[in-house]
């Protein structure tokens, strides 16, 4: 028996709930880091990460709706999120860290958690391409993976202002490439 919608108004939660598609997941997953990218603006006071957070959380949504509906997600936006990110990572006094270990106030963890999302979301483009015959915009992916590097420099940012030390993750699985010198 496959499951499927009574028909009873208010017990259907989304319309496309019950599609056997990972187009629905991803729909979902974009709801999600959405709702995870208000979260952490609840509790942001940093005036410059709250406005740019306030502009990104609309196009997130566009990013939701762009497959099934009309693509929502320009090439202007993706030049103005790796921009907007590119200007955050300057303000980084510590840049020499590739990578830290997620830790920090409640909306520092929240933008990790974004981050993190975001890399579903990438992960969820790439079955929808592969199980679908559905056709991805190429700004979608490109906006997806700009936005785990975009949350990844919000909290280098957000703990910087507050004064957290992050340590830095080194991994003994991957090796490194040696650290530039100059700059």
């Amino acid at each position: 028996m496959a499951l499927k919608a009574s028909g009873v108004v208010g017990e259907l939660s989304y319309p496309f709930i019950f599609e056997d598609s990972p187009l629905c997941d991803f729909e979902i997953l974009t709801d999600e880091l959405c709702a995870y990218t208000g979260l952490a603006l609840s509790q942001i006071t940093h005036a410059q990460v709250r406005e740019s957070l306030e502009r990104l959380q609309p196009k997130i949504f566009h990013l939701n709706g762009s497959i099934r509906g009309k693509c929502g997600i320009f090439e202007e936006d993706v030049q103005e999120l790796l921009a907007e990110m590119l200007a955050f990572k300057e303000q980084v006094e510590d840049k020499g860290k590739r990578f830290v270990l997620p830790r920090g106030t409640g909306p520092v963890i929240q933008l990790h958690q974004c981050r993190s999302l975001s890399k579903k979301v990438v992960r969820a483009l790439v079955q929808i391409d592969k199980l679908t015959t559905k056709k991805i915009p190429e700004t979608l992916p490109r906006f997806a993976n700009v936005l785990a590097n975009y949350y990844f420099v919000l909290t280098r940012v957000l703990n910087q202002d507050a004064g957290i030390e992050e340590p830095e993750y080194v991994s003994i699985n991957y090796p490194m490439p040696p650290k530039s010198t100059s700059n």
